[in-house]
C-alpha cells in the first residue's frame, strides 16, 4: 500500500513538470486569422507562448527567425570588423612609433650639426669633410624631418 501512494505521488509531482515542458506556439494565416498548436508552423513567424502566464515571446520572426546560417554569417562578419580594427590600430600604433624614432634622429642630428664641429661623412669608401653649404643643408633636411614627426599626428 505504501508504495502504491509513494508512486501516487511522485506521478503527480511529475505531472506539472511535463505539462509545462509543452510549448504552444500562436500565428496568424494570410487571411488574418490568429491559430495555436503545440507545433511550430513551417515557413511562417510564430510566437511561443507561455502557456502559465499567457505572454508571448517571438519564436521565430524579427532576430530570432533568422536561419543559422545568417546568424554565422553575421557573426563572422562583426569578427572581421573587428579584425580590421584591431589591424588598423596595429598599424596606427607601428606609425607612432616609428614617428617617434624619425623625431629623435632629426633631433639628435640638429644638436650635432649646431654644436659647430665639423661633420664626417663616408661617400664611396672614401671619407670627407662637409662643406657648410652641405652642412646648412643637412640642417634644414633635419629641421623638416623634425617638424613632420615631432608635432602632432598629421591628420590622414
Amino acid at each position: 500500500m505504501n508504495k502504491k501512494i509513494i508512486a501516487l505521488a511522485l506521478v503527480v509531482m511529475a505531472v506539472p513538470v511535463f505539462a509545462t515542458a509543452q510549448s504552444v506556439y500562436k500565428w496568424t494565416d494570410e487571411e488574418g486569422v490568429t491559430h495555436f498548436g503545440d507545433r511550430k508552423p513551417v515557413g511562417k513567424a510564430s510566437e511561443s507562448v507561455s502557456v502559465r502566464t499567457g505572454s508571448a515571446s517571438k519564436a521565430s520572426g524579427g532576430d530570432s527567425g533568422k536561419s543559422p546560417q545568417q546568424k554565422i554569417d553575421e557573426m563572422e562578419e562583426q569578427e572581421a570588423s573587428t579584425q580590421e580594427t584591431a589591424e588598423m590600430n596595429a598599424a596606427e600604433r607601428a606609425r607612432q612609433k616609428q614617428r617617434a624614432a624619425n623625431c629623435q634622429t632629426a633631433r639628435s642630428n640638429l644638436a650635432l650639426i649646431q654644436t659647430g664641429s665639423r661633420i664626417k661623412v663616408q661617400e664611396d669608401g672614401e671619407e670627407r669633410y662637409l662643406t657648410p653649404e652641405e652642412i646648412e643643408e643637412k640642417r634644414q633636411q633635419f629641421e623638416k624631418i623634425a617638424e613632420l614627426n615631432c608635432g602632432e599626428s598629421p591628420q590622414q
